[in-house]
């Protein structure tokens, strides 16, 4: 990935864009999580509910604080040792978070990446970022750059053309407030 790709990706998303990038398994969407109508356009291009809530990623924990808040320490223990990797966990949100990303939960998805370019986009666009699968809804996700191109033509304004992480299946979720895996 070169440095003014990554630049212009992060321009894109902070103008209120779309950007399609590489994550461990599969290719994923992503807008500035606090612009609404950026959100809502994504929601719509992958015809998602608003009430299923979204996944951001981070570069590292400190981009996520604005989102979860204070955790307690045993639970932040528990999260900081599975991070960076491919576990995202749903934490506790206080009401201010916007129902955009929480959708009808009080608990929002949360990851810190491992993907050394999911990693850079954030750092570059300065904190985390809206990561839902490239795909429409019930449908398999891209895990190519060519296939989000097949999938949404024009309608997304950036791709990052780099391999994915080479896992085979999308994040583990875990729930925060008891630990069980959500999704393996």
């Amino acid at each position: 990935m070169t440095p003014f790709r990554l630049r212009e990706a992060a321009r894109v998303l902070r103008d209120g864009g779309l950007v399609a990038y590489p994550t461990e398994a599969v290719y994923g969407l992503g807008c500035d999580p606090l612009n609404p109508a950026a959100v809502l356009r994504l929601l719509a291009l992958k015809r998602r509910p608003l009430q299923k809530g979204l996944i951001l990623i981070a570069a590292e924990f400190a981009q996520l604080i604005p989102f979860v808040g204070v955790l307690p320490q045993a639970l932040e223990q528990q999260v900081r040792a599975a991070w960076p990797g491919p576990v995202t966990w749903l934490l506790p949100v206080d009401d201010a978070v916007p129902r955009w990303l929480r959708g009808g939960h009080d608990s929002l998805a949360v990851r810190v990446t491992a993907h050394p370019t999911a990693t850079a986009l954030c750092s570059a666009f300065g904190g985390a970022i809206v990561s839902t699968s490239a795909n429409i809804g019930g449908r398999a996700p891209a895990r190519s750059a060519l296939a989000v191109q097949r999938i949404f033509g024009r309608r997304i304004d950036c791709i990052l053309h780099d391999p994915l992480g080479g896992r085979q299946r999308p994040s583990e979720i875990r729930d925060g407030r008891d630990g069980r895996i959500v999704r393996a």
